[in-house]
C-alpha cells in the first residue's frame, strides 16, 4: 500500500515539473496536459474525502497512470515509441470500464427492481468503452478540421484508418481485462456508492 501511494506522488512530482517547463519554456501544451493530468489525480483523494468513497491506493495508482502516460506520450512519446499510444488506450479504456462498471453495480445493488448478471455486465462495459472510444475519435477528428482550418497545433490528433482501428481494439482489450478481473476488486466501491446514494436519500 505504501509502495503505490509512493508511486502516485512520483508520477505527481512528475507532472509538477512538465507544468513548470511548460511556464519556464513558454510551452502552452506542457502547461495544459500537465495542468489537466495533476488535477486528475487528485480526485481519488477528493473522493475520498468529500464521499467516503473507499478509493484504495491501487485505484488512485490506476487513475494517476493512465492520465500520466497519456501526458508523457503528449509530450513527444507517441511520436517515438510506436506501442506508447497502444498502452494508453488500454489502460484509459480499463478506467472508463471500472467506472462504467461501479456506476452499473451500484444501481443494481440499490434499485430492488433491477438486477444485472454478470454476463449482461460484461456485455455493458464493453458497449460503454467502445462507445466512449468511439465518441472520442469524433472528437479527435473534430480538433484536425479544427487544426486545418485555424492552423493551431492540437493536443490531439488522428493518423490515419489504420491508427483509428488499433485505437478501438486496444479500448476492447482494456475493457476485456476489466470484464475479466476487475469486477470484484470494484464491489467493494460500488457497495460504498450505493450507501451514499441511501444516505441522500434519507
Amino acid at each position: 500500500m505504501r509502495n503505490q501511494r509512493r508511486l502516485t506522488r512520483a508520477m505527481q512530482v512528475v507532472l509538477v515539473a512538465l507544468v513548470g517547463y511548460g511556464l519556464l519554456d513558454g510551452q502552452p501544451k506542457a502547461i495544459v496536459n500537465g495542468g489537466v493530468a495533476l488535477l486528475i489525480t487528485f480526485l481519488p483523494a477528493l473522493l475520498e474525502r468529500n464521499y467516503d468513497l473507499p478509493l484504495d491506493p491501487w485505484l488512485a495508482l490506476w487513475i494517476t497512470s493512465a492520465v500520466f502516460l497519456h501526458t508523457l506520450g503528449s509530450a513527444g512519446l507517441y511520436g517515438q515509441i510506436g506501442w506508447w499510444d497502444h498502452l494508453t488506450h488500454a489502460l484509459s479504456a480499463s478506467l472508463i470500464a471500472g467506472v462504467g462498471y461501479t456506476a452499473a453495480r451500484a444501481v443494481d445493488l440499490h434499485a430492488d427492481d433491477i438486477h444485472i448478471p454478470s454476463r449482461i455486465a460484461f456485455v455493458y462495459i464493453f458497449a460503454v468503452v467502445m462507445a466512449f472510444g468511439v465518441i472520442w475519435e469524433l472528437f479527435e477528428f473534430g480538433l484536425d478540421i479544427l487544426a486545418a482550418e485555424t492552423g493551431l497545433t492540437m493536443p490531439l490528433a488522428q493518423h490515419g484508418l489504420d491508427d483509428t482501428v488499433r485505437d478501438l481494439m486496444f479500448n476492447s482489450l482494456g475493457a476485456l481485462l476489466v470484464g475479466l478481473f476487475g469486477q470484484v476488486h470494484l464491489t467493494d466501491v460500488a457497495e460504498t456508492v450505493r450507501e451514499r446514494l441511501l444516505a441522500v436519500q434519507s
